[in-house]
């Protein structure tokens, strides 16, 4: 007799990867999950009668594998709107390091908890997070039922307690919450943090088995600031420090020159980059993630948004469509970037971004059940020529249904099931006044690049 699957979906249209990872779909098709794990991907027929302690009908819904935000601070969506319409320097100096000075744990809890519930309705099932007090991200992340790749970031202006900390955070929460959150080492910059304290992470990084996620080559003007100051750019800081021998995460990398490209040609997979093109946009950057060069020497580029500070949204399936323009405009070549290249971006390449490349970022037998469904009746989606098309250039992230997280609904038919909005909201407003003063004159660090 066959056991009960836990969950099984049926009639729907599944993202699939073929063996030289090309971007199909499978229509009328069931996905039956058991264990927290993809058991089958299957037709519709062959599931009829299958015993589930859970079924969804998702007829009229494409199976995606759940989105990844490679690159975020999610406590910062309580800072969403605060710092408008200002060049980088000001952005950081005159507004949100002032106003991060004034922190305190529950700030940063209340933010990731409006965060995790924006990139659930999202369709969002894993982040990659790099800020402050992140023992209280990690609580949110182990209640919520997301996974996550965590860090807690420091700058060597808090000496050699912040890399300790950073240390001693990753490694107690690595593999915590039933195995959903993994951490990393989170120096902030290569201009906030010295080459010593970069040696030492990369050090630490190889003692430990742990990645390092940090920002390097963020803007052009970061590169040239670092050529003109030491002779080098970010990326062979970097190379010199030990960090590019590490698996590494670069969060931007616009700044990346073609004479850096021999360096991260020569680390190979072990190095990733994080795009998060609407910022770059709105800080009016000149340049952006050099995605096909990139992927030309094999490293992989993950989708993210950065922080709702400086983006105002944590909507990665906006970052997959703007990845695909803005490539297109850069290359002037409207065949680069193509949807299935982008869709490829938003799932197995954001899964290696984060480490995962093995674990999440296909639907498929033994992958961990992240999958979220995508209603494609709107008007917006219809009619459906081309559904990689469709999802990457019409669909928008209100039409995600549902979100699973190891095969646990955490959002049915838009209903969140595991944060309560309306309860963060309400406390927040209370603490904002007090989040927001800068009449203390402080600042956490300065940006001068």
């Amino acid at each position: 007799m066959t056991h009960p699957a836990d969950l099984v979906i049926t009639g729907c249209t599944v993202l699939v990867h073929d063996d030289r990872e090309g971007i199909g779909f499978s229509e009328d098709a069931a996905v039956v999950v058991r264990n927290g794990v993809v058991d089958s991907v299957t037709t519709a027929a062959a599931v009829d009668g299958l015993p589930a302690a859970e079924r969804i009908d998702a007829r009229g819904q494409a199976a995606l594998p759940g989105l990844i935000n490679c690159h975020t601070h999610a406590p910062m969506a309580a800072l969403r709107g605060l710092a408008e319409d200002l060049p980088t320097e000001e952005w950081f100096n005159d507004v949100v390091w002032p106003v991060e000075s004034n922190l305190t744990e529950r700030d940063v809890e209340l933010g990731a908890r409006l965060a995790c519930a924006e990139m659930i309705r999202g369709g969002v099932t894993c982040f990659a997070d790099h800020y402050f007090a992140m023992d209280a991200v990690a609580a949110v992340v182990a209640e919520c039922g997301m996974r996550a790749l965590l860090g807690q970031a420091y700058f060597s202006s808090q000496g050699a307690q912040g890399r300790e900390q950073s240390l001693e955070f990753a490694l107690r929460h690595r593999g915590t919450a039933g195995g959903r959150i993994t951490t990393a080492l989170a120096p902030h910059a290569p201009y906030t943090v010295d080459e010593a304290d970069l040696a030492a992470t990369a050090a630490l990084a190889r003692d430990h088995g742990l990645p390092v996620h940090l920002h390097a080559a963020e803007n052009r003007d970061q590169t040239d600031t670092s050529l003109a100051r030491h002779g080098v750019t970010p990326i062979e800081v970097l190379e010199r420090t030990g960090i590019l021998d590490t698996d590494v995460l670069i969060a931007h990398g616009t700044g990346i020159v073609e004479s850096d490209l021999p360096l991260l040609a020569r680390a190979g997979g072990r190095t990733a980059v994080a795009t998060a093109p609407r910022g770059y946009l709105k800080f009016a950057w000149p340049t952006t993630t050099p995605v096909r060069a990139l992927r030309d020497i094999g490293i992989p580029v993950g989708l993210a948004t950065d922080g709702a500070a400086s983006n105002n949204s944590l909507d990665v399936w906006e970052s997959m469509a703007l990845t695909s323009l803005i490539q297109k405009s850069t290359e002037g070549d409207p065949r680069w970037l193509t949807s299935r290249q982008a869709l490829h971006h938003a799932t197995l390449q954001s899964a290696r971004a984060v480490g995962l490349g093995d674990t999440v970022g296909s639907i498929a037998p033994g992958r961990r059940a992240d999958i979220v469904l995508v209603d494609l009746t709107g008007p917006h989606t219809q009619p459906v020529h081309d559904l990689a098309a469709t999802l990457v250039h019409s669909a928008r992230s209100a039409d995600v249904r549902t979100t699973i997280v190891d095969g646990r609904v955490l959002m049915r038919d838009r209903q969140l099931l595991t944060l309560d909005v309306p309860a963060v909201v309400e406390e927040l407003g209370e603490r904002l006044p007090a989040l927001v003063d800068r009449g203390h004159g402080r600042r956490i660090q300065a940006y001068d690049t």
